[in-house]
């Protein structure tokens, strides 16, 4: 049995922050921001919270794989940023889609929280404990974010996705996945005093760079595949230097990346998942697609994923 996506879906709050919203409030630019960024724009929640995207993210993940919410075992929320410490997210939106018969925990790996929860969905379905799990990746880093802060303040935005994870045909689904850690670097991306989010920015790049580019690699590899195999890359919207070097060591043309980052900023656990989302509504990822996921985030955290695209 193979585990794979059946169902996927983002939200995204109406309120779009320009670069050029925020020239007013900070001692930046629109070009400074796009050049070292990419980011041209971002969404702002205002009258929702975390459950509240979450729960809009999953109902057209299930609506997109046609089940019920009856038919869920399990329901993993990948979030830092939720309501409140308990209930959790998951449990939030497990009483408002009334998915009677799911479990529910929230997850915290930052932004390599989307890739957790889905290595986490594939061990359950092909033990055969759940047909059906559904992730989410979740985030309102609105909150978090210090906005007089023109380091930080340019860089973040809210959004959610979800995914259905379920049994696929054979030789598609995920063929492979890594999960990593190292403690030692959480000094560099953490919440300060104020639960702020505080960043040593060229540390981050450091790591970043280099991790992604190592685990695109590794899991490409325990696929038994090779770069050559790689249809399409899609990275954590981050920076779009540090996306533009994991492409480079792929050796992947332009076109083979995925690039979000304009239109929402970095939205944490959920930046993968509304990217995948994107590329295919747009029509460039197809059934049969070898597709890579990776991603970093605080913690420090990494981690990704090589998925044969198709039901």
């Amino acid at each position: 049995m193979n585990a794979g996506i059946i169902g996927l879906g983002k939200y995204v709050p109406e309120k779009v922050v320009t670069n050029i919203d925020l020239e007013k409030i900070l001692d930046t630019n629109d070009e400074w921001i796009r050049t070292r960024t990419g980011i041209q724009e971002r969404r702002i929640a205002e009258g929702e919270e975390t459950s509240d995207l979450a729960y809009k993210a999953a109902l057209k993940a299930l609506e997109n794989a046609q089940i019920s919410p009856s038919q869920i075992g399990l329901i993993l929320v990948a979030t830092v940023t939720p309501d409140q410490a308990f209930p959790t997210v998951s449990c939030q939106i497990q009483e408002r889609l009334d998915a009677t018969n799911a479990a529910a925990m929230d997850v915290s790996a930052a932004c390599s929280g989307f890739i957790y929860a889905l290595a986490t969905a594939k061990q359950f379905v092909e033990s055969g404990t759940y047909d059906y799990v559904l992730i989410v990746g979740a985030e309102k880093l609105s909150k978090v974010t210090d906005w007089q802060d023109r380091n930080t303040a340019v860089l973040f935005g809210d959004g959610a996705t979800a995914a259905v994870i379920s049994k696929v045909s054979e030789g598609r689904g995920i063929l492979s996945f890594e999960l990593g850690a190292d403690g030692t670097g959480g000094k560099h991306l953490f919440l300060d005093e104020k639960q702020h989010i505080a960043m040593n920015g060229r540390e981050v790049f450091k790591f970043a760079v280099r991790q992604m580019g190592e685990s695109a690699v590794s899991v490409i590899e325990k696929a038994g595949l090779t770069k050559e195999d790689v249809d399409f890359l899609v990275p954590h919207q981050a920076n779009i230097r540090i996306m533009e070097a994991s492409r480079e060591r792929l050796d992947l043309p332009e076109e083979k990346l995925s690039k979000q980052i304009h239109k929402y900023g970095n939205t944490s656990s959920a930046s993968i998942g509304i990217a995948l989302t994107d590329e295919l509504e747009d029509g460039k990822i197809k059934d049969d697609d070898i597709v890579v996921l990776v991603g970093f985030g605080g913690g420090l955290t990494w981690g990704a994923a090589v998925i044969k695209w198709g039901k």
